[in-house]
């Protein structure tokens, strides 16, 4: 019986987990139940009303088990959600418009920026436009000096003035970000003050830099504030009114949401803080792979997870996920604690062209939910992947994500023929391959960033394709990186709404401390990780979590003298006090990232950090019965496999027909609900215990 079937045969045992994942072209959800069970489904985005998305895929799920959907959220214990609202704000120029009191003498930092280029030959591309036009950036009178005392008292007079300012150029949120206030945040906190006793907006709309991010560093400090109030009145409305309309419907608790790092906070916690949400949909990858690295039997593992509009690509090594303190997102510069995530424009909907100098082109650009690749039958004009893969024959014509779009194949093949075939002189299916081998590139390109880039080998990892289109490029990628195995998840359509039900509360807390550390008082480090500690328990307890379920870490920024990029340096349990232990972590992991140390260099602290996490209840995905006889295909189709073989005639294989026990040679295609596998020639599918698919590629590949 297949997932569907049974979701329409029976109720799912109560309670159970609900996790949404609204992405720019499909709406992803997975049910989970107390049992272990697990339904997926998945509908289209509405982009102009991310709710609309998350209210239309409760209602197919409630339609499935013949339930309202209100009884579907009275017996729901964990409701989370992941969004690209607060990352789509960004790329599309839609944040809010911001007014900036920053300390006079400095109202410019935010423009000049730091001079730094992603690309350092690229000399002449222009920075985006600044956040905060400077006639909206307004300075004040006051200064905190690098010990963190006054050395002058804050002028409210000049607050004021820059608030009759911001209420004439109608300012919709504002950001604070005072000299030195990562020492001392009496002069930002005095601003607050007056804001609210003097502003007619909403004083939940200001965003103070010694809340947001205390650290060291001017221009990063203002850029994640500024990001912040750019965000809040866009993002945290949305998530508020959701809230509100789930609870309306009969969920009890509220809902969680997936930060940056890869945890998840409460609506109301994260409101003061929408920038940690700019990863919220791709982060949630972090859950998914600790869901299955047990079954995979390893805890070195590539996420390869490609929706409608991107691919995200996240390493795990030995079981763990590097989190990095900053991240650029369309060109502005972000310092919160983030996943580590690769991402590129290279989804199934990544549109197909051709230049002015007659080169095919895929991506970045995408259809989007709406009109969607030219097959969608919606509008959409241009050729896509997934046109591509549809005249492949490696998609089947007809109904998809449970008939909420059908594929038209005639849509697919006018769009290539008109946009790429003609103008490269080639009949259609040469352009349609010509499309996945781009593709394709692209892919092992950003793959190849987060590992052979960063010192890791791929080939001492199994690649873990998802998203509706990551398991039709997983073979192909793997095979080319030397992978011995591809591990597609049978929920590898709805990857991040997976990870979304194994992912913990999490709570990054910073402070500064400047020393070096053969300098550093005795007891000093301990002090500051004791009170960071208490912080993150006390965040914790109001959430609900006793002492045995929140679980402490701590870290350090280090560096050696005269170097300006740290290394953050995880301590293990009870150290952080002795010198020689924290200088040799250091050293073994500054040797790991640039092979080499200095025996005598001068090691310098820059920030204390503690990660605090509450653990939730695990949960245990239900497995199914062996196979108790051979599966038989739907059909056999004529595919286009590789360029090594052509057109040639494969079973396609229904999932559900697949089970634990099995194993068959390639090619071959396997239809799930939500995605589809391509299995190479010289390729081996089997079926592991857990129910997943296991692509084991040539030995002479890895």
């Amino acid at each position: 019986m297949s997932e569907l079937s049974a979701a329409r045969a029976s109720s799912p045992a109560a309670p159970w987990r609900i996790g949404v994942d609204v992405g720019g072209t499909f709406t992803d959800m997975v049910l989970a139940d107390a049992t272990g069970l697990t339904y997926s489904f998945k509908v289209p985005s509405a982009p102009a009303d991310p709710s609309a998305g998350v209210l239309r895929v409760l209602r197919a799920a409630a339609d499935a088990f013949g339930k309202p959907v209100e009884a579907l959220l009275e017996s729901c214990g964990l409701f989370v959600h992941g969004s690209t609202v607060a990352t789509n704000t960004m790329l599309e120029g839609k944040g809010a418009t911001v007014g900036l009191l920053t300390t006079r003498g400095f109202r410019d930092s935010l423009e000049i920026r730091r001079g730094f280029r992603e690309n350092q030959w690229d000399h002449r591309r222009p920075f985006p436009p600044v956040l905060v036009p400077r006639y909206l950036r307004l300075p004040v009178s006051g200064r905190i000096d690098r010990d963190g005392c006054e050395v002058e008292p804050l002028v409210a007079a000049d607050v004021e003035a820059a608030l009759e300012e911001f209420g004439r150029e109608r300012v919709e949120a504002i950001a604070i970000a005072l000299i030195n206030s990562f020492l001392n945040p009496v002069h930002e906190r005095a601003c607050a003050e007056i804001i609210r006793d003097v502003w007619d907006g909403d004083p939940d709309l200001v965003s103070l830099s010694s809340e947001i991010m205390p650290i060291m560093g001017e221009y990063e400090r203002t850029s994640t504030t500024v990001v912040n109030a750019c965000l809040a009145p866009r993002v945290v409305p949305y998530l508020k009114d959701l809230n509100a309309r789930l609870a309306a419907l009969g969920l009890e608790r509220p809902v969680l949401l997936v930060q940056s790092n890869g945890g998840m906070t409460s609506v109301g916690r994260i409101a003061t803080r929408p920038v940690r949400l700019l990863l919220s949909g791709p982060a949630a990858g972090v859950g998914a792979l600790n869901a299955y690295r047990k079954a995979a039997k390893t805890g070195n593992l590539i996420s390869m997870e490609i929706g409608g509009t991107s691919c995200d690509v996240m390493l795990m090594e030995r079981g763990a996920v590097s989190v990095r303190d900053a991240l650029t997102v369309a060109g502005y510069h972000v310092a919160t604690p983030s996943v580590d995530i690769h991402t590129i424009g290279a989804g199934g909907g990544a549109v197909a062209g051709v230049d002015d100098g007659g080169m095919l082109f895929v991506g970045p650009r995408g259809a989007g939910a709406d009109p969607g690749p030219a097959c969608y039958g919606l509008g959409g004009t241009e050729p896509t992947v997934t046109d591509a893969q549809l005249v492949l024959g490696r998609l089947r014509p007809g109904p998809y994500a449970d008939g909420s779009i059908a594929l038209d194949r005639d849509l697919a093949f006018a769009a290539i023929e008109r946009a790429v075939a003609d103008p490269l002189g080639l009949n259609v299916e040469d352009a349609a391959a010509g499309i996945i081998r781009v593709v394709e590139q692209h892919l092992l390109l950003a793959v190849q960033r987060i590992s052979v880039e960063r010192g890791r080998d791929p080939r001492a990892f199994a690649l873990v394709p998802a998203g509706g289109a990551g398991p039709m490029h997983g073979a192909a990628v793997g095979r080319t990186l030397g992978c011995a195995r591809v591990y597609i998840p049978r929920h590898s359509g709805v990857f991040c709404a997976l990870g979304m039900l194994y992912a913990d509360i999490r709570h990054d807390l910073a402070r500064v401390f400047l020393s070096t550390l053969d300098d550093v008082a005795p007891g000093e480090l301990e002090a500051g990780f004791e009170r960071l500690e208490g912080e993150a328990r006390t965040m914790l307890a109001e959430e609900g979590f006793d002492r045995d379920a929140v679980r402490l870490a701590r870290e350090l920024d280090l560096s050696y003298r005269g170097q300006q990029w740290v290394v953050r340096v995880g301590l293990g349990d009870g150290a952080g006090r002795d010198p020689v232990d924290i200088r040799e972590r250091f050293e073994n992991e500054y040797d790991r990232l640039y092979g080499h140390t200095q025996p005598d260099g001068i090691v310098e602290i820059s920030n204390q950090r503690v990660v605090g996490t509450g653990a939730l209840p695990r949960l245990t995905i239900g497995g199914t019965g062996k196979a108790t006889r051979d599966p038989m295909p739907l059909e056999i189709r004529s595919v286009f496999v590789d360029p090594g073989i052509g057109r040639r005639d494969i079973p396609v294989y229904a999932g559900a027909d697949l089970r634990p026990g099995h194993a068959v040679e390639g090619p071959l295609l396997v239809e799930e609900r939500t995605t589809t596998v391509l299995v190479g020639a010289s390729d081996r599918l089997e079926i592991d215990a857990a129910d997943n698919l296991v692509v084991h590629l040539p030995m002479e590949a890895a």
